[in-house]
């Protein structure tokens, strides 16, 4: 019971970290009064809390993370085709750290990069260009000079926190 709620609190702190990463200390780049590109750190908690508790806590800080951004600092009407996104940066660390690869630093760099590239760089531009109509050189020239600094610096502080006693569920993947 003490687990549980220990792992509740530190969802609901990586939901709050989230929301803030994401809405307010990020660069946001709006493109015909609809938000087209995002660049900062705000996925990380949800990464984090993927690794860090599985798929299902992982979605659930995402699509919190979203609702309660979109609650506190909209931009452009709500669509849950964003939430999903939100919540696949949580899902997929989750299933990706368990694969069956003898490498820790594999099963992480996967859990980061799969995610930056499957849902920052080909899911969000879809459902941007599909619902909104921007177009794709607009969408992707900005993602494709910001994935890889993200995943650099996600796979960096992964690493930084592996080392510290309260992330030692990383050390264990």
């Amino acid at each position: 019971m003490r687990e549980r709620t220990r792992e509740i609190a530190f969802v609901g702190i990586l939901i709050a970290m989230s929301v803030v990463l994401t809405r307010f200390a990020s660069i946001r780049i709006a493109i015909g009064g609809i938000e087209g590109v995002r660049i900062g750190f705000g996925t990380f908690p949800i990464i984090l809390s993927g690794i860090l508790f599985g798929p299902v806590l992982g979605a659930l800080t995402g699509a919190l993370a979203d609702i309660i951004g979109f609650a506190l600092s909209p931009m452009g009407p709500y669509f849950p085709h964003f939430t999903l996104t939100a919540s696949l940066y949580g899902i997929l660390p989750g299933i990706l750290v368990h694969f069956p690869l003898r490498s820790r630093t594999y099963r992480i760099f996967l859990a980061v990069v799969v995610p930056q590239i499957g849902v920052g760089c080909l899911l969000t531009p879809y459902f941007l260009h599909t619902l909104f109509d921007m177009p794709w050189k607009v969408l992707l020239i900005p993602r494709l000079i910001s994935t890889p600094l993200n995943v650099l610096f996600y796979v960096l502080l992964l690493f930084s926190l592996s080392r510290v006693p309260l992330f030692a569920a990383l050390r264990e993947q």
